[in-house]
């Protein structure tokens, strides 16, 4: 059980590449919200991937027990399952696990994101928290099936790459996020753009709603980025995968960046890149050194206090020249390599 978000079901990877060398036979389902269905299909070591709606399901709980949805899905896990593992550690992922109405795994009261979540589980393992996301999801999967984790994280994953027809490298930007203050500011979006494409790189700018098509517009016409097109999960993946270098703020593709092993930039104001930042091979996160940063604030406090400013202060620590320093970096050791 792992359901959501985007970078959790991300983090989750490396732990199911162990199980699956780990236990001989293993058969693994995956149970994750239909959003993310796609992406544990591209894991050869998962076997069936179960989608549920529950972000769906409760804006109108009543249409999903009307037509069949809930009980649909609850069929799907009545198999013969010999263990279920709850890796989300929260309520609802372990009410829907008792669903499936076998031995349950979870983190203890003291490790787990919601404590009365471990009442729900057979077995109960402590995991510290100050643990990267990736690692104690390992850490779970290890003890659960009884084996010792080892190594470092493998995503598994299996994309194929779509790259630029221009010449020279390219550099995708992962722009989109949630909280308005987790957006790099978009003046700095096209200064770093301005100096890739002067240097002869060719920009790539992904989206995923209006407001993101709108800015990657916008940086089109000020700076001469390529805004790609409206494409699924795998289609953002296949790009990733064909880019040299990915610029990224806080945000769920920026997992998946790493998790292709793509040499990753990823930016962080207000939040903390400690404990569920981008992890794994050629990632480098850049944050804040700001008096207040990391706040974990979705509201600048300095706007809640009424001072009026284009972004959070704590964004000028990472300013365009900064962060084109490091593109150069990875750029001439993507060439080297």
């Amino acid at each position: 059980m792992k359901m959501s978000s985007l970078g959790d079901v991300v983090h989750t990877l490396p732990a199911v590449t162990e199980a699956a060398m780990n236990v001989p036979g293993l058969q693994l389902d995956w149970v994750v919200e239909e959003a993310f269905a796609e992406i544990p299909t591209w894991h050869p070591s998962v076997n069936k991937v179960i989608p549920v709606a529950l972000r769906r399901w409760r804006k109108n709980p009543y249409k999903a027990l009307r037509s069949g949805e809930w009980a649909d899905f609850g069929e799907k896990l009545r198999s013969d399952y010999d263990l279920v593992i709850d890796a989300q550690g929260l309520l609802k992922s372990a009410f829907i696990a008792k669903k499936a109405g076998t031995e349950i795994v979870g983190y203890d009261r003291t490790s787990v994101r919601e404590p009365l979540s471990s009442a729900f589980y057979h077995r109960r393992y402590s995991v510290a928290k100050q643990m990267h996301a990736v690692e104690r999801t390992r850490e779970l999967f290890a003890q659960g099936l009884g084996y010792a984790k080892n190594g470092a994280p493998d995503y598994g994953l299996k994309i194929d790459a779509t790259e630029s027809e221009e010449p020279g490298p390219t550099v995708m930007f992962l722009h989109g996020t949630t909280w308005r203050t987790k957006h790099w500011p978009e003046s700095f979006w096209g200064g770093l753009a301005r100096r890739c494409r002067e240097a002869g790189y060719n920009v790539w700018a992904a989206w995923g709603n209006e407001q993101e098509k709108e800015r990657a517009e916008r940086l089109k016409a000020s700076s001469g980025v390529r805004v790609l097109p409206r494409m699924s999960l795998k289609g953002v993946a296949e790009h990733i995968a064909g880019a040299q270098v990915i610029v990224t703020v806080d945000t769920g593709l920026g997992h998946l960046a790493a998790a292709l092993a793509k040499p990753t930039i990823a930016l962080y104001g207000p939040t903390n890149p400690a404990l569920t930042g981008i992890y794994g091979a050629q990632q480098t996160s850049l944050a804040s050194s700001y008096h207040c940063a990391p706040c974990m604030r979705k509201h600048c406090r300095y706007e809640v206090l009424g001072e009026k400013f284009d972004y959070p202060p704590c964004w000028n620590d990472l300013s365009p020249d900064v962060i084109w320093e490091r593109v150069i970096k990875l750029v001439d050791r993507e060439r080297i390599t």
